[in-house]
């Protein structure tokens, strides 16, 4: 789990980057004005709390509590709902969102059933 810690955080940084570029770029090419600042900001909004969370997965990679994967939960549930509340204005803020909920989901029950016994 240690090393699959490391190797999701390391790319929850780069998805992180691709996302607030991603903002950027849509943000430019939208014409709708008050769509374009609702998308842009649920991205950067989103693009924090990847970057938050890869953070914290390689900074608790050896960490057997719970405490970092539970912070990591509710950062991916956050962003979560942000992307199901927004994706009617831009489409691709679904797959963001979709992506959170698993591998915060995942990362935690992983976790939860490693550290029962």
């Amino acid at each position: 789990m240690k090393y699959t810690k490391i190797i999701v955080g390391i790319i929850m940084i780069i998805l992180a980057i691709v996302i607030f570029l991603q903002a950027l770029f849509t943000a430019a090419a939208n014409p709708d004005a008050s769509a374009r600042i609702f998308s842009m900001t649920a991205e950067i909004v989103i693009a924090v709390l990847y970057l938050a969370s890869g953070i914290l997965y390689l900074c608790t990679f050896r960490i057997d509590n719970m405490v970092g994967d539970s912070i990591c939960l509710g950062m991916m549930i956050i962003s979560w709902i942000i992307a199901m509340l927004m994706f009617k204005i831009y489409l691709f803020l679904q797959l963001w969102g979709w992506l959170a909920l698993i591998i915060g989901i995942g990362f935690f029950v992983w976790h939860f059933i490693e550290n029962r016994d």
